[in-house]
């Protein structure tokens, strides 16, 4: 099991964006998940991360290289960065 954080970042009227998660240790048969993990960034605080609709979630794992995580806006727009965590068992 590892887990972790990683930052998406939405560009200028963006709604979907992803970002690929480094994990050499990862196996085929490992399941990743993800989720929103509320903390400020440069371009969000806290707040905007509960607000903002975003959905995340990992998959496309490729074994001793890592796996992807997608996100998504299901209302309006998103901009700036978010952070989200991510664990794989």
């Amino acid at each position: 099991m590892a887990q972790g954080t990683a930052t998406i970042n939405f560009g200028p009227g963006a709604t979907d964006t992803k970002v690929d998660v480094a994990a050499s240790a990862i196996t085929a048969g490992q399941l990743v998940e993800a989720w929103i993990f509320p903390a400020n960034t440069g371009t969000n605080t806290v707040d905007n991360h509960w607000l903002d609709s975003i959905r995340v979630i990992a998959g496309n794992v490729q074994a001793g290289v890592g796996f992807t995580i997608y996100a998504k806006v299901d209302q309006g727009l998103a901009h700036g960065s978010f952070n989200v965590g991510w664990v794989y068992n």
